[in-house]
């Protein structure tokens, strides 16, 4: 191997070492962070059974998101993915902080979760059916020759 190289002309050299280092630089991971959760400083100086609404978000900020269910709770949560070369992105590491309310707008809980609690949630698909069945594009488009009217376009005049 060291005889090849050696033959080679010294800007040959230098385009296969830049190769060399394209290569294994495409092969580190990259990581990316997604969300946020409030540091735990700023968590401790919430009080369960205190504190409302207001006082939570003046404390640590706005949610990434909120209870579906008549606004029930905060929920703040952080991701991190890695991405390695051409392989899937994986998520290495994940965090949610929930913080549940009750009727009157009271901190009820505090609650954190890792990617080790998580559960695969199975999620009932609703897909509403399109009139189209087993027509192609362009079938589709040399059906409707012939049913323009013009006095169907709004502001046409007659």
């Amino acid at each position: 191997m060291l005889k090849v190289v050696n033959r080679l002309k010294p800007a040959s050299r230098t385009l296969v070492f830049a190769a060399c280092l394209v290569a294994v630089g495409a092969c580190t991971p990259v990581f990316k962070n997604h969300g946020y959760i409030p540091p735990s400083d700023q968590l401790a100086e919430i009080k369960v059974g205190v504190d409302s609404r207001e006082s939570v978000l003046e404390t640590i900020g706005a949610p990434s998101s909120t209870g579906l269910v008549r606004d029930s709770g905060f929920y703040y949560v952080r991701s991190r993915v890695r991405h390695y070369g051409p392989k899937r992105p994986e998520v290495v590491s994940r965090e949610l902080v929930a913080i549940s309310f009750d009727q009157r707008g009271v901190v009820r809980n505090i609650e954190r979760f890792g990617l080790e609690d998580g559960y695969v949630v199975v999620l009932d698909r609703r897909v509403t059916e399109s009139a189209v069945t087993n027509r192609n594009f362009l079938s589709q488009l040399l059906g409707n020759i012939g049913n323009f009217n013009p006095a169907n376009i709004p502001g046409a005049t007659q």
